[in-house]
């Protein structure tokens, strides 16, 4: 079997290195240091460098400029901007093209998706919930009205919500069904109200009422939201994966230099089995991740529903990433903690990744439901 990326995945991710390695992590906002948001925007000049790229179609047709490729090339890209916390929803809005494109209505993709490719429109995603702890899509009810449709509910935690053009709603109907509407950022009965990341990040809680959302703008395709739940889920645990490289490596560099009774600690055994242990995380994190995303962009079937692959690689990256900061914390001694040096930003972005999606508890559970409804052979 051949396990190479392809030529056309791997241009991505050069694309995207050349794109990154202009990002300096010590100038990325601080949450420790910053009361409240770090920022009230994303990074709107990196957005631009990713947009010129070509970066942030990556996913769409050529019908849209984009360059047609899967969830892989997107986890491989999500990899390379996680490892210098770039401050950009890239995840987001690429996971929401990807399903508009799939599963739209004509008029929709003809008017946003153009925007998206060039960087011009910026599309994010409430998948979030009302608790965090039960379905985003229970948390919005819709309810048909004429030719539009009629939201009421609540989503927390929405990213980049207060500037993004377009917010991606799950909602449910009364026969149980659910349906994801365009919610443009400002809209009659709609509330945004400001929330804080562990990152420093600047979410939103958006509050629904009465907001009504022409049919055009709705999407009531049977899987559009589970598509996209999957796709968001394994591009954060390829965001897992990529900060926890970039603290590793970090590690590896300050315990090579950083010298106790004349040698560097990192030839000290307690040190190396440590670290030794943390990589093991990351190539479990890695495989993990590969066997979703590969799951997900071909259709390949399994013993369980790519659902199954898909908690496996989350637990595996909100485990990983919080062991691998803790252990750079430990290694780092009182140096880690200093403001000055990178490594908190990167303490407080795992956590984020950690319990973004639900915590690993949350899919050890989906995991044991589908292990208990599915027969393995």
């Amino acid at each position: 079997m051949d396990f190479d990326f392809t030529e056309e995945q791997q241009a991505a991710v050069e694309a995207a290195k050349a794109v990154f390695a202009g990002v300096d992590v010590d100038a990325v906002p601080s949450p420790a240091l910053t009361p409240g948001a770090v920022a009230d925007d994303f990074d709107r000049a990196l957005w631009a460098k990713l947009a010129e790229a070509d970066v942030l179609s990556l996913l769409l047709s050529d019908e849209y400029d984009g360059a047609g490729l899967d969830a892989i090339a997107l986890c491989l890209v999500l990899r390379e901007s996680a490892k210098v916390l770039a401050r950009v929803p890239l995840l987001e809005s690429s996971a929401a093209a990807k399903t508009l494109e799939t599963y739209g209505s004509s008029e929709a993709k003809a008017r946003i998706l153009p925007g998206v490719a060039g960087g011009t429109t910026v599309l994010t995603v409430a998948a979030n919930g009302r608790t965090g702890h039960d379905g985003a899509e229970l948390a919005v009810s819709a309810r048909p009205d004429g030719a539009d449709w009629v939201l009421d509910g609540l989503q927390t935690g929405v990213p980049w919500a207060q500037t993004a053009d377009y917010t991606v709603v799950p909602a449910h109907t009364a026969d149980g069904s659910t349906l994801l509407a365009l919610v443009p950022r400002v809209q009659d009965g709609l509330t945004l109200a400001d929330q804080f990341s562990t990152s420093g990040e600047r979410f939103a809680e958006l509050r629904l009422e009465s907001v009504r959302i022409a049919a055009t703008d709705v999407i009531d395709a049977d899987g559009a939201w589970e598509s996209l739940h999957q796709l968001l889920a394994t591009g954060t645990c390829a965001l897992a994966l990529g900060l926890g490289e970039g603290v590793l490596g970090m590690t590896s560099e300050y315990t090579s230099k950083r010298e106790q009774f004349g040698h560097p600690v990192a030839t000290f055994q307690a040190v190396a089995v440590q670290a030794a242990d943390r990589f093991i995380d990351l190539r479990a994190m890695e495989v993990t991740l590969w066997q979703a995303a590969w799951r997900i962009s071909t259709g390949a079937g399994g013993a369980l529903p790519a659902a199954g692959d898909i908690a496996v690689a989350k637990i595996w990256a909100s485990e990983g990433v919080r062991r691998v900061v803790q252990t750079a914390q430990h290694l780092h001694g009182g140096f880690g903690a200093d403001t000055d040096y990178a490594l908190h930003r990167y303490h407080a972005w795992a956590k984020q990744l950690e319990l973004s999606l639900g915590p690993a508890a949350a899919h050890e559970e989906a995991l044991g439901e589908l292990l208990a409804t599915h027969t393995l052979a």
